[in-house]
């Protein structure tokens, strides 16, 4: 099983956070992703062994890191009902996809065998369909998105380019 977390940080805060999650908690960095877009960080919890395992080990925790400070404002949860592959490589963006329900399975099948896209999860939440995808720049990941949109039954699309994570000189 596999799920996912959405965060918006604070204005300032997100560097805190980020070191209470690999620090404090020891998220392990190749699943922490610092994205420009709807949501601050993004954090995927692969090899889970049940829902009541991300939601204790994980979910609580995660949602309670600076709450006195109010350092987080807002989260989301994605869990995965149909696993991608495991990223192997650290992903340009992700495109996070909304379907005709009819199409949600074939729409995902599509994408994952586009030769860009890393993973394609289909999950229960905002979105149907999580997808990571590689570019060597912004006008290729233009081209990739333009090619994920021409597959059918897809809605809406939203893309958060990812950013490096920083180590800063105080960690």
């Amino acid at each position: 099983m596999k799920a996912y977390m959405g965060l918006t940080c604070k204005p300032g805060a997100y560097n805190e956070v980020l070191k209470n999650l690999l620090l404090g908690m020891f998220v392990d960095q190749r699943n922490l992703f610092l994205l420009f877009g709807p949501v601050d960080i993004f954090i995927q919890f692969p090899g889970l062994k049940s829902l009541d395992e991300f939601i204790e080990k994980w979910f609580n925790p995660v949602r309670m890191i600076g709450a006195e400070e109010d350092l987080i404002t807002k989260t989301l949860s994605l869990v995965v009902i149909t696993n991608g592959k495991q990223l192997n490589e650290r992903p340009f963006a992700f495109v996070f996809l909304n379907t005709q329900p009819k199409n949600l399975e074939n729409v995902r099948a599509a994408l994952a065998n586009m030769p860009e896209v890393l993973s394609a999860d289909t999950v229960l939440g905002p979105y149907d369909v999580i997808c990571s995808v590689k570019a060597k720049d912004h006008a290729d990941l233009e081209r990739t998105i333009s090619k994920m949109q021409q597959v059918p039954g897809i809605e809406r699309s939203l893309t958060s380019i990812v950013s490096p994570i920083g180590v800063l000189p105080d960690w």
